[in-house]
């Protein structure tokens, strides 16, 4: 493999672990200087390997000169020195000289102890999840402005904002106690979520499915789950949730990007492994007492993955999503209720709670009526596909509801 294709991955793998231990090292007041010793050790990778070619081991090679950078920064910097020496002199040899120890369990540590500092309530939502795309998982101002779709001044003053604010707060940088993880645990799976959940639906982008965003929340949860403070029952559940969904995204989307509805999915295209993984992962967070939304909503994408349209199923996910109206309600989870109950209990009682909700001004409510009203009222179902049509923000939900209109138009043009 050739340098300029090696560095990228490694930009993505290794730029994030060497942070989150100089920003342990250092505390988030400092989290620019560790930033700018990262990006130099990535830019004399670069120009080396360009000259001399790839090192032996590339990753211990950006270790290396990463520990040597910080120490001659220090070493340049007394004041800065000086200022860390609490943190410092328990980093250093017997010859006093400063260790940085980029073991993987320090790595580990480092990158659990800047989860629970980048996912601070002091805060915004919007801001952890940019803020851990940058710290987490090393995307670049640039990515994380493509992902939202945002000016790039905007999200560049987002982040420092967030970093700011913690600073002032005199955040530190520190393994979570056992007390700390048990009232921060909950907004720390929030931010994965929303992490997620913008990836599997792209309201940022004009596209459906952002892969790169999904295996990051991925990522940030199995951290999670590997470690035991950390590997609670509801951050197996979310991870559960995310297997199932991750399982399906082959056959979610066709060739040009388009969302393929659940029912015209490819079942062979599903991935069997995430599947059992997800199966897994589930079981071990059916332990406790406490139910988390996690835990229905991984229990609905569960039912999911069984494409057989039994009545079992569809019942088992109506009372799943009774639960979660009752633990957290939301729009959004009530509309999808309303197509569990159409398999449950008919389209005419559907269609009844469906309307209920007035959601006026979201495409995928008119697209779900229209579904709802095919073989009803089938000139209210065309109505309501053109809505959607008029209100989807996607070129690709355009094109989906496009072609409901058009199929269901040809239909009725075309009766036998």
């Amino acid at each position: 493999m050739q340098p300029k294709e090696l560095l990228p991955h490694l930009f993505r793998t290794e730029y994030r672990k060497i942070v989150a231990v100089l920003c342990r090292l250092f505390g988030i007041e400092h989290v620019e200087i560790a930033e700018d010793i990262v990006s130099d050790t990535f830019l004399s990778a670069t120009e080396n390997w360009s000259l001399k070619g790839l090192p032996d081991n590339p990753t211990a090679w950006l270790y290396t000169v990463a520990k040597n950078k910080t120490k001659n920064y220090l070493k340049r910097d007394t004041i800065f020195k000086q200022k860390l020496s609490p943190e410092i002199k328990y980093t250093t040899d017997s010859t006093g000289e400063i260790e940085i120890d980029l073991s993987t369990k320090n790595i580990a540590d480092s990158q659990l102890a800047m989860m629970f500092t980048v996912c601070n309530p002091a805060i915004s939502d919007e801001s952890q999840v940019a803020l851990a795309l940058n710290l987490l998982c090393g995307f670049g101002i640039q990515e994380i402005t493509d992902a939202f779709l945002a000016n790039k001044e905007v999200i560049y003053k987002r982040i420092n904002r967030a970093k700011e604010k913690l600073k002032e707060a005199g955040i530190q940088i520190k393994q979570p106690t056992l007390n700390e993880i048990g009232n921060r645990l909950e907004t720390v799976l929030t931010t994965i979520y929303l992490l997620f959940s913008e990836g599997y639906y792209s309201i940022s982008q004009n596209i459906t499915l952002r892969h790169d965003l999904c295996a990051e929340a991925m990522r940030l949860n199995y951290q999670l789950i590997e470690n035991p403070a950390t590997n609670t029952p509801a951050a197996n559940a979310l991870f559960a949730l995310m297997c199932f969904h991750a399982s399906r995204f082959e056959a979610r989307t066709n060739d040009n990007g388009a969302m393929i509805l659940y029912e015209d999915q490819d079942e062979s295209l599903w991935d069997r492994d995430l599947i059992n993984k997800g199966i897994y992962h589930l079981n071990q967070a059916s332990t406790g007492t406490v139910i988390t939304k996690y835990h229905l909503e991984a229990g609905i994408a569960y039912w999911h993955t069984i494409k057989e349209d039994t009545p079992e199923k569809w019942e088992n996910i109506l009372q799943l999503y009774n639960d979660l109206l009752i633990l957290e309600y939301s729009p959004i989870a009530a509309l999808n209720r309303t197509f569990a109950l159409a398999k449950t209990n008919g389209k005419p009682a559907a269609i009844a709670e469906a309307e209920k909700l007035n959601l006026n001004s979201n495409h995928f409510y008119y697209s779900l009526l229209g579904n709802l009203y095919i073989d009803v009222d089938n000139q209210k179902a065309l109505r309501h596909y053109q809505t959607a049509m008029e209100l989807a923000t996607s070129a690709n939900d355009k094109a989906t509801m496009q072609k409901n209109f058009e199929q269901l138009r040809k239909t009725l043009n075309n009766p036998g």
